[in-house]
């Protein structure tokens, strides 16, 4: 395996739709398009297919900014206190420190692209992949920074700490 050097020169980028499907919860599918290896830890690209009904917890990133592009459906966000309707073509960015929730209140599935920057939590979907415990993944997501500090959106029906039976 060649080592990655740090250099000015553009991201390697190939082999973009290698990422195998993960299925971080039921009803949420997750796969890395572009790693942290592909970019030197700059970023990371993940796609996401959520189901109606399905959603995550307040939280908080402390090590990246998320940047959401919803590809197709629609996605209620809470950022802070502030809720906002994302629909296709739509995107937004939550700064790291900054509270938020999402959820797919809509009756067909959405398609969200979500960047992270710096890279390295796309690991963290890969590591929590078909775990039911919510005190499991709940500690998997402090060690990558991510802590949950609120309850789902009302419109969620189902979540890490409600999953769909």
């Amino acid at each position: 395996m060649a080592s990655l050097e740090m250099t000015n020169a553009a991201p390697d980028l190939r082999g973009l739709h290698n990422g195998e499907w993960q299925q971080v919860t039921p009803g949420e599918r997750v796969r890395t398009l572009v790693s942290a290896a592909q970019t030197m830890g700059r970023f990371s690209v993940v796609e996401m297919i959520a189901d109606p009904g399905n959603g995550v917890p307040m939280h908080v990133h402390d090590n990246e900014d998320e940047h959401f592009i919803v590809l197709e459906g629609a996605f209620h966000m809470a950022v802070g206190t502030k809720l906002q309707d994302l629909v296709a073509g739509d995107s937004l960015t939550v700064a790291r420190g900054v509270a938020h929730a999402w959820c797919n209140a809509s009756s067909a599935p959405a398609h969200v692209l979500g960047v992270f920057s710096p890279a390295g939590l796309e690991e963290f979907f890969r590591e929590i992949a078909g775990l039911a415990d919510a005190a499991e993944i709940t500690a998997i997501a402090n060690r990558y920074g991510t802590r949950i500090v609120g309850p789902p959106l009302d419109e969620t029906a189902y979540t890490i700490s409600a999953p769909r039976r």
